[in-house]
């Protein structure tokens, strides 16, 4: 099992490499989860399978938070598995989708987020990859809700913002004792060479390893406004082919450490 999950600040184009991830990644085999563990839950339609969703892992914690005083002796981590399994899985073509959500009650969640930790653990050892698209910013790092993931991907635009997001990453990993095979940095958007060469000083500083940097396209952007999935992206645009290379550099990495 490899799990690779994709971080960084919000709107830097997180959802976008995850997606081309799970695209690319399940043209190999059909053993893959996708994960969006973002509350605004953008992957579905970022991959074009949005109606496929029945329900969210925050729709589930609800239900159980209701449900659970009427189990009685019934296991609950079992009922969690199955009502996920019934419900909360998309079946998708090449792989399998899950939805995070976010609750909508009020009231303390920790005993149900803690069954669904351990739930999600379980039912990720089925599959041979698993790529999550996190929640943007850096309190999933602190909750260590990702720190069972083998490799981090970082993606950063040429902001500020987004920049130091990456840093506090690479420094949360390291003060967390969060041991990650590898935390990588891909660079979106970066639209002249003077950007790029900047980037490229930023992760030889931050002894950050730089998978992509993926050029500014209009016809990606276009693409993400109007709501479309990633499949309807140019085969032939740089930002398509350099993310098959990446998706082939993490397949070949989880080649090696079997």
């Amino acid at each position: 099992m490899t799990v690779i999950a994709v971080a960084g600040k919000g709107g830097t184009g997180k959802t976008l490499v995850s997606a081309l991830l799970i695209n690319f990644i399940s043209e190999h085999t059909t053993s893959v989860l996708a994960v969006d563990a973002d509350p605004d839950s953008n992957l579905p339609e970022a991959l074009g399978v949005e109606k496929q969703v029945r329900k969210t892992l925050g729709e589930i914690r609800e239900l159980f938070q209701v449900s659970r005083d009427e189990m009685g002796s019934m296991n609950k981590e079992q009922w969690l598995e199955g009502k996920i399994y019934a419900e909360a899985i998309c079946e998708c073509p090449r792989y399998d989708l899950l939805v995070m959500g976010r609750p909508e009650g009020e009231g303390c969640y920790c005993f149900a987020n803690s069954l669904l930790r351990g739930v999600l653990k379980r039912l990720m050892r089925h599959y041979e990859y698993i790529i999550i698209d996190t929640e943007a910013g850096l309190e999933h790092f602190s909750r260590k809700t990702i720190d069972s993931a083998d490799y981090i991907i970082i993606v950063t635009d040429m902001s500020r913002k987004g920049l130091a997001t990456a840093k506090r990453i690479k420094e949360l990993a390291s003060e967390l004792k969060l041991n990650f095979k590898k935390i990588f940095l891909i660079a979106n958007r970066i639209a002249s060479e003077d950007a790029e060469k900047t980037i490229r000083e930023f992760a030889k500083e931050e002894g950050l390893e730089l998978l992509a940097v993926l050029p500014y396209d209009s016809s990606v952007a276009e693409i993400d406004l109007r709501g479309e999935p990633v499949s309807k992206i140019d085969k032939n645009s740089e930002v398509y082919r350099k993310m098959k290379d990446v998706a082939n550099l993490m397949l070949n990495l989880s080649a090696k450490a079997r």
